[in-house]
């Protein structure tokens, strides 16, 4: 199989995704989950992503729909579509799955996709955290990851027009 075709069989639909993730329950694998809008990819991202794979035997990235990254960012975000973002995201070797999601928070998404693992970075307060009472109500982990210092889209997007 071509590397690309390999990419493209990571990025999912919500409904495949769930059948999927029962199926890795099923086998016993250990299921993360995270979120974000990953607009311009960076070297904190990649800190983020890959100590969050190592959490489980599965890393699902939930990854904002360009509207919702428009609600939540303002009307000059994304600057990389949702197709973009999704297919750099599936291209690295520790992610096993990337799914989109329309909404503001992935809540309805964990619910479907029910994960043993919630990471989220170091902002976040475990109270604040989108989906962590499913989590928690199902005996699963709400893990907080510290951030890469000097890294952020928003820094790159202010350097740019600097």
């Amino acid at each position: 199989m071509k590397a690309s075709q390999k990419i493209q069989l990571k990025i999912y639909n919500r409904d495949t995704l769930k059948k999927e993730c029962q199926e890795w329950a099923t086998q016993g694998k250990k299921i993360v989950f995270t979120n974000g809008c990953f607009d311009i990819l960076h070297a904190g991202h990649i800190d983020y992503l890959s100590k969050a794979s190592e959490l489980g035997d599965k890393l699902i990235i939930g990854v904002n729909s360009d509207s919702s990254v428009k609600r939540l960012k303002g009307k000059a975000r994304p600057v990389n579509d949702e197709n973009s973002r999704m297919l750099l995201l599936a291209a690295l070797f520790f992610v096993d799955a990337v799914v989109l999601f329309n909404e503001d928070t992935p809540y309805e998404l964990i619910n479907e996709l029910q994960p043993d693992i919630l990471v989220k970075g170091g902002d976040y307060r475990e109270e604040d955290i989108a989906g962590a009472d499913i989590v928690k109500r199902k005996g699963g982990k709400i893990i907080i990851l510290p951030f890469l210092e000097g890294f952020s889209t928003t820094k790159i997007i202010d350097k740019l027009k600097s």
